[in-house]
């Protein structure tokens, strides 16, 4: 009997999920439908509230019906708590694992003991990466990886490339980003920075400075020194 038991609860299970994987097929197709041509849906999700299902499309988070009629843009936020359910799954979608970063493309810099670590994703031409790099000064006992991302004006790409190409390419980065002194003119082979700007697309970052903590929690754009440090221990606390 006990045998019997099992076995009817395996196979109801096993439709359960064949039903569930059924609906998420559904909604894919449905929403896939209404898409521009070659946009696809990322993945779909059974939210756990209102019924809903969550649907990620171009790093964007979609709700829908389980037969995809009706679509949702927008937050969804506990009242009590005043939980943004929608900005905790982006953030959780957004993090990544810090070991998998292609750290030879980027710029390294290291401060003290470097034993702490960040990683930032930025345009030569950015302001308000210019004002994370006066910030990243005053900090103590880390190694900076910083991966240029040159997508805001013209001449950013060039400008990349020369601090690159040249001699001391943190020395170059500061000096430009810090004291405004311009990279001086060079050659080399800059496929970095094209692989750096590659690897921004693929984890859709979409405006400099992007930050990646050591836990690979990802901060989308400036955070004051005092706030990074706070940001910085809380990472190194998970």
């Amino acid at each position: 009997m006990i045998k019997h038991f099992f076995i009817a609860l395996c196979g109801s299970l096993l439709a359960t999920l064949a039903g569930a994987q059924g609906v998420e097929a559904t909604i894919k197709k449905n929403i896939e439908a209404t898409l521009p041509d070659g946009t696809k849906v990322e993945g779909v999700r059974k939210l756990g509230v209102l019924g809903l299902y969550e649907v990620l499309v171009g790093g964007d988070l979609l709700y829908t019906d389980e037969k995809a009629t009706h679509v949702i843009v927008g937050q969804i936020i506990e009242p009590k708590t005043q939980k943004n359910l929608t900005q905790e799954r982006l953030d959780k979608l957004a993090q990544i694992k810090f070991s998998d970063l292609p750290t030879d493309i980027a710029i390294k810099q290291v401060k003290g003991n470097g034993k702490r670590v960040i990683a930032t994703f930025e345009d030569p031409n950015c302001g308000y990466c210019k004002k994370l790099a006066k910030d990243l000064q005053s900090l103590n006992d880390i190694t900076i990886y910083t991966f240029l991302h040159p997508i805001l004006s013209p001449d950013s790409l060039d400008k990349s490339k020369a601090i690159w190409c040249a001699a001391d390419r943190a020395k170059a980065w500061n000096d430009y980003m810090v004291n405004n002194k311009a990279p001086e003119a060079a050659k080399c082979d800059t496929a970095a920075v094209e692989k750096s700007m590659a690897l921004a697309r693929k984890l859709n970052i979409r405006g400099t400075p992007a930050i990646f903590l050591a836990d690979g929690t990802r901060i989308p754009g400036y955070m004051p020194a005092a706030k990074l440090e706070e940001a910085m221990a809380k990472a190194a606390g998970h």
